[in-house]
């Protein structure tokens, strides 16, 4: 079986597997189960053209790599084939353990496992099935490696997971602001005592890179609409599980029946739980929701059919904390017009904040390489725009409630 195949994405154009290895990870069903859970969850519901995969993503992560690869080598940075293939298998596998939607089943129904974890233990359990070939990899993605450029291509300022997701997402919501030159970026790159670099020809290109994350972090990925929806969906799965544990039989999969019917944390996260968690996917929620429609709990019925007809709540979008009083009427609004008790109300009247910060030079600052040689930080050598008002963490505050509760 030929296993170097070629892939077609809209993108980059044609993708190359790089060895027999990927592609047999490829392959896996864990893997494949990426093709179901979508890249930028509820967003769909505002940009109809996001709903790429997980999938798309990772393919898209490795290509990028390869040509990271091929840039460092070619400046003289010395690179292993070992450690080659462990940086394709690092991105490859950075996002396996998303589950449905990408982001809600962390707030929800798994009870405070992250998805790195879970990608961790999925990194773990394909290890023992490949002979331990993943061992460096793993290594690389936990950031244990001792050269830090490694693991810097994998997570780090500019990783090849942001400069994919970025270009991608702004392909497929539309939204043009978000369309970096990933490939000028990673031509760029460079290793200066184990530590990635940027050439100081690539500044203009940093921070192109930066204001697009900047700018779709606040028009996409906490787009208000999407930000409900998303809100919506963490609540149908809070609320479902509430009811299985009062001993209610919901309609649902057998996969997410186990996790609703089960307290998972991280102790209880096992190989068998793991197992199951790989047959949970997208599909499985939408089901669930079509069905838990027609459900007698007001707050079930009411919440998916909600998110499933995008009859959404309302929400304002504050500078300043929402004050309890603007709650309290709301709550008490909802509770009067449909006869119901707090806590059901609290379904349906929230509030919660965002924070957005573009750059995060505390935990990982991006170096530019001067042609004298000597090193120094973007924020000395942009002179562009401001970089402290990207290092900024912006915050803002919202209060969501149903729409005819305005009056």
């Amino acid at each position: 079986m030929n296993k170097l195949k070629i892939l077609n994405d809209p993108i980059y154009g044609f993708i190359t597997i790089p060895n027999s290895l990927i592609f047999d990870l490829i392959q896996h069903k864990y893997f494949q189960r990426l093709r179901r859970i979508s890249q930028m969850g509820m967003s769909y519901l505002v940009y109809p053209g996001a709903h790429h995969t997980r999938f798309h993503h990772a393919i898209g992560c490795v290509h990028l790599m390869q040509k990271a690869v091929n840039v460092l080598r070619f400046k003289g940075v010395i690179i292993s084939e070992d450690e080659e293939q462990a940086l394709y298998i690092a991105i490859l596998l950075h996002d396996i353990g998303h589950g449905p939607f990408s982001h809600a089943m962390e707030h929800s129904i798994v009870n405070g496992v992250s998805h790195e974890e879970i990608s961790l233990l999925f990194m773990e359990q394909l290890n023992m099935e490949f002979n331990s070939n993943l061992t460096l990899a793993i290594n690389i993605f936990k950031g244990e490696y001792p050269r830090k450029f490694l693991c810097q291509l994998v997570s780090g300022q500019l990783d090849m997971d942001r400069s994919d997701y970025l270009k991608r997402d702004s392909f497929y919501t539309g939204v043009a602001e978000g369309n970096i030159n990933s490939e000028r970026l990673i031509t760029m790159l460079h290793v200066v005592n184990d530590d990635l670099v940027v050439e100081e020809k690539g500044v203009y290109s940093v921070e192109k890179f930066l204001i697009a994350r900047r700018f779709m972090y606040w028009q996409v990925y906490l787009h208000k609409t999407g930000l409900v929806a998303e809100q919506l969906l963490i609540r149908v799965l809070k609320r479902a599980k509430e009811l299985t544990d009062l001993g209610l039989r919901l309609p649902s999969s057998q996969a997410l029946h186990f996790f609703l019917e089960n307290d998972i944390s991280h102790n209880h996260f096992n190989e068998a739980a793991l197992k199951i968690f790989a047959s949970l996917d997208d599909y499985d929620i939408i089901s669930a929701m079509k069905e838990w429609q027609r459900q007698e709990d007001f707050v079930l019925r009411n919440l998916c059919d909600m998110i499933i007809n995008r009859n959404l709540l309302k929400i304002k979008i504050k500078t300043k904390p929402i004050k309890l009083k603007s709650i309290n009427k709301q709550l008490e609004a909802f509770m009067k017009a449909h006869n119901v008790s707090e806590t059901e109300a609290k379904y349906f009247v929230f509030k919660g904040e965002i924070s957005n910060q573009a750059y995060e030079p505390r935990n990982k600052k991006i170096n530019i390489l001067y042609k004298s040689g000597k090193i120094g930080n973007i924020d000395a050598v942009s002179d562009q725009l401001n970089l402290t008002s990207l290092s900024k963490t912006v915050t803002k505050y919202y209060l969501c409630y149903p729409k005819g509760n305005d009056s």
